[in-house]
Order: C-alpha cells, then sequence, then structure tokens
C-alpha cells in the first residue's frame, strides 16, 4: 500500500457537512460526486497533502445509510492508494483478510475500489482505490 488515499465520514446532511468543514479547514469542497451504484453523494476536501470524503446516503438502502442508522455519522472508512489493486487484493486474500470486492468497481473521483471487511482489520473498513488511468 502506497499511502493513505482519504478518509471516509458517514454524515446526515452533505450541504451542512460542506459548509463545516469548508470551516474547519478554511476553503470549500472541490468535488461533490454521486455514485448512483452505491447509493451515495461524495464531497472531497483537502487538509494539506491529505483528502477527506464526507459520504451522504441517497437512498435508505445504501451501505452509508445502514452505517449511520447503527453507529451514526462518523468515520466510516480509511482508503490507501495501491498501484496495482488486483495484484494487491490477491496477497490480501492469501494473507487471510476477508475480501468484500473479489472484482473492484468504480468508485468516486476517478478510482477502481474495493474494501476488506472489518472483521479482519480491527473493526476498521478498509477500501483500496487505483486511479484509473
Amino acid at each position: 500500500m502506497d499511502k493513505i488515499e482519504h478518509i471516509g465520514i458517514a454524515v446526515k446532511d452533505l450541504d451542512k457537512s460542506n459548509q463545516l468543514f469548508a470551516s474547519l479547514f478554511g476553503e470549500p469542497h472541490y468535488k461533490i460526486e454521486e455514485v448512483a451504484s452505491e447509493g451515495v453523494k461524495t464531497s472531497f476536501f483537502k487538509s494539506g497533502p491529505n483528502k477527506i470524503e464526507l459520504l451522504e446516503a441517497t437512498n435508505p438502502n445504501s451501505p452509508i445509510a445502514k452505517f449511520i442508522e447503527k453507529k451514526g455519522e462518523g468515520i466510516h472508512h480509511i482508503a490507501f492508494a495501491v498501484s496495482d489493486i488486483y495484484k494487491e487484493l490477491a496477497r490480501l486474500k492469501e494473507e487471510g483478510f476477508i475480501i468484500l470486492n473479489d472484482t473492484p468497481k468504480k468508485g468516486a473521483d476517478n478510482k477502481l475500489v474495493a474494501f476488506l471487511h472489518p472483521k479482519s482489520t480491527n473493526g476498521v473498513l478498509i477500501e483500496l482505490c487505483q486511479e484509473i488511468e
């Protein structure tokens, strides 16, 4: 894994949260994007070399809606950048991690993404991200 790509935060109201994080960072988000297949609308902020992704559910059956219903707003996942997501998934599977996506899918911010189950990562949802070229 190359670096932390971003930290994902589940929020109930993206507009209110965008205002809050714009005040926190002193600048507005740089991108809003909807990922219809996941039932989520995302907003990205930069803080130095780091990124924060805010995630708002667009339907009540989406993973983000279920997360907020169960745990409330807060950190949803930590994403790591990888240069070869297929190779990294194979390596992690061999190491015994539970892979939620055997095949990476298109995610927000021009990335291929796949997730590791929190049961195999001390309760933290881990996302692997590879830039789509």
